[in-house]
């Protein structure tokens, strides 16, 4: 049962890593073109897939700032 922990406490490790790099990837300066932009919405699912079952709150707070960026920008027009 210790090993099974020691492995939960290493993917996690993992997840915090590979989000962190998604979420530069993010970035409207890095990701600009629909391709782009395509790619990161695959990385995302793909990590939201595995965040999912893990219960490290750095993980989720990863999780939910990586779909937030796939939230489209609004903005706010005036008219006269």
């Amino acid at each position: 049962m210790e090993d099974l922990a020691k492995i939960d406490r290493v993917l996690d490790e993992l997840l915090v890593s590979v989000g962190g790099l998604v979420l530069r990837l993010a970035s409207p300066q890095v990701s600009r073109t629909i391709e782009e932009r395509q790619a990161l919405a695959r990385s995302v699912k793909q990590f939201s897939a595995c965040a999912r079952r893990s219960t490290d709150p750095r993980v989720q707070q990863i999780n939910d700032d990586l779909v937030e960026t796939l939230r489209p920008r609004l903005r706010l027009v005036a008219s006269r």
